[in-house]
């Protein structure tokens, strides 16, 4: 989604996908129970009456209430953040920081887009790529800049492909990132590792439990927070230098938040 500032001289550019119900693309979507306005004014009269107020829905303007929505989902739902704590209790020997404890100012700053549109489904990216990316955005990392991985996985949204369709993260190549000074990394990917049965086959294969989800894992020893499923990176008009707001839902003590990642484009960019 694309919108506008009032003046026109600045264009905001969605980076998310929202919460949607029975999608094939969430493994667990969320449950959304919609309650329309005549349900919302025999709520209220209902919580009024509780209160001692004699009332009934009829009595509401158009006897019409407030119209509202019961979900059940998780934070993983969605385009979302996950904190350190997701990865595991600790960083480095010390306590890992959940949600709620994830500071602002990492979640906003100038973004750097690396392409990996070229990357095989199913592969690794390795910190070598990583490397090849900036050498060629001619780009030096600075602490504080946020990092999107680009897949073009996005298109794929609301079918099962996505769920398995698209390269992950090595962790060597998120060590790398984080040791550039990187907080935050995202990919417009389902997840930020390889899909699930590509590491499941993986692990079978060599019996090696560093096959199971080594990105994420990196976060046992390195501090960083990764957004999950992305979306229209490809509408970036460069690949550096792009200013970006991504704050987290705060839910307390949770492993991760929902966030709406929004990009702000000058005219003249």
């Amino acid at each position: 989604m694309t919108q506008f500032s009032p003046d026109g001289s600045t264009t905001l550019i969605d980076l998310s996908v929202g919460l949607e119900p029975d999608v094939d693309s969430e493994p667990f979507p969320p449950e959304i129970e919609y309650r329309d306005h005549d349900d919302g004014a025999a709520r209220l009269a209902a919580h009024l009456r509780e209160l001692g107020h004699d009332i009934e829905a009829a009595d509401f303007p158009d006897g019409h209430g407030l119209a509202s929505e019961d979900l059940t989902l998780i934070p993983h739902a969605g385009t979302h953040m996950d904190a350190p704590w997701h990865y595991g209790p600790t960083v480095d020997g010390e306590p890992a920081k959940t949600i709620d404890e994830i500071p602002l100012e990492w979640c906003t700053g100038e973004a750097v887009i690396l392409d990996f549109t070229w990357k095989e489904p199913r592969s690794e990216i390795s910190a070598d790529e990583v490397r090849s990316q900036l050498e060629d955005l001619d780009h030096e990392l600075s602490p504080g800049e946020l990092v999107f991985i680009e897949t073009g996985a996005d298109e794929l949204w609301g079918t099962p492909e996505y769920l398995t369709a698209f390269p992950g993260m090595g962790a060597e190549a998120t060590k790398y990132l984080v040791e550039q000074g990187i907080k935050v990394i995202g990919t417009d990917a389902y997840g930020f590792d390889k899909p699930f049965d590509e590491m499941g086959r993986r692990f079978a294969e060599a019996d090696d439990d560093s096959e199971l989800w080594p990105a994420h894992f990196a976060g046992r020893d390195i501090e960083y927070c990764q957004i999950e499923k992305m979306a229209n990176l490809d509408a970036l008009p460069r690949r550096t230098g792009v200013p970006v707001t991504a704050f987290p839902v705060t839910i307390e003590d949770a492993s991760g938040g929902w966030v709406r990642p929004v990009a702000f484009v000058e005219e003249d960019a």
